[in-house]
């Protein structure tokens, strides 16, 4: 399989100051391998854009524990780990928060070519300040501008030889959107199958978007994610 790379690979294709699209929703659908690696380099000034920063040392939590990694994290939903809060209480850490569906919708159009979107949620509020409103139909909107990214790390279940995508249950979450609005793609997946083997139904992720595969050095055992044998 010609995009099937070892982990430490991918880091060819990052640079420093780079904006990092990361799949998941907590620990669901999170490329723990992937971030695993980043956080064991000597990458820069990252700004990553991700649902949640994962759990205090876990997924995305690990980025938190390593100086200068991370620059800026723009998502939803932070406060669950308590060293993002802590980070940007001590200036380590730019936060910009952006409600979910807001969110997503931001990243789809990123990937769909669309420039952004005007929505009524947050109208009103401090997330509001900075932002183009306008009346349609007599309702307050925001413009929200398309989220794209340099990188994005996304965790699928099976990729076939060409690349081609599915996901387990929740885990397909952020992911399949965070796929197309990246430069380039890398996914985490838990098992390789042999091209065709793949239900054309079953294909959530087409293998166009899938430009790297890195296989999943976890497993989930009694609820807990740990290394293969």
């Amino acid at each position: 399989m010609d995009k099937l790379v070892q982990a430490k690979e991918f880091l060819n294709f990052m640079n420093n100051g780079d904006t990092v699209l990361v799949g998941g929703f907590g620990m669901s659908g999170t490329p723990l391998t992937l971030i695993d690696t980043v956080a064991a380099s000597s990458l820069q000034d990252l700004t990553v854009i991700s649902n949640n920063l994962g759990e205090p040392g876990k997924g995305l939590g690990l980025l938190l524990k390593k100086e200068k990694l991370l620059k800026k994290a723009v998502g939803s939903y932070f406060t669950t780990n308590r060293d993002a809060v802590r980070a940007w209480s001590d200036g380590d850490l730019e936060i910009e928060l952006i409600p979910q569906g807001t969110l997503a919708e931001a990243v789809r159009c990123g990937g769909a070519g669309i420039g952004g979107f005007y929505t009524k949620t947050a109208v009103g509020t401090k997330l509001a300040e900075g932002k183009e409103e306008r009346v349609i139909s007599g309702e307050r909107y925001l413009f929200e501008q398309a989220i794209k990214g340099d990188v994005s790390l996304i965790k699928a279940h099976k990729a076939d030889g060409l690349g081609n995508l599915t996901y387990d249950h929740t885990g397909r979450n952020f992911n399949p959107v965070m796929a197309t609005a990246g430069r380039i793609v890398i996914a985490e997946v838990d098992e390789i199958v042999e091209t065709g083997e793949l239900l054309p139904t079953e294909i959530v992720t087409p293998h166009v978007y899938v430009d790297f595969i890195v296989l999943n050095k976890y497993v989930k055992k009694d609820g807990v994610f740990v290394e293969r044998d």
